[in-house]
């Protein structure tokens, strides 16, 4: 199974996602990506493309915000295997509540 965590710059939530659950689930393989492309180029961060989409079994985006700025350029295309997790961009680096909600709301075992 390929999990694809999207946010808006991959420096706190998706990154978070990917790094600790690629840790817990060895048997799973894990990416993440942002869709500022502008701010990821600038932090050399990854930058969403449509060959990470297809990569993906699923994709986990943060918010809806996320969800629309994918089908805006790729219409229905992903829609079926996006899901939207509603996690605020108010989190740091593996910030402990934010590890809580990623494990409330995902459970890959």
């Amino acid at each position: 199974m390929k999990i694809l965590f999207v946010c808006s710059v991959n420096k706190q939530r998706s990154k978070t996602a990917e790094d600790y659950f690629a840790e817990k689930y060895q048997a799973y393989k894990f990416l993440s990506a942002g869709t500022n492309l502008r701010i990821c180029k600038r932090e050399g961060t990854t930058e969403l493309t449509e060959d990470l989409l297809q990569w993906a079994d699923t994709v986990y985006v943060m918010e809806q915000k996320h969800l629309n700025q994918i089908q805006k350029h790729t219409g229905s295309k992903y829609y079926s295997k996006i899901r939207v997790l509603d996690i605020p961009d108010v989190f740091k680096y593996y910030d402990k509540e934010l590890i809580r909600l990623l494990e409330d709301k995902l459970n890959f075992s």
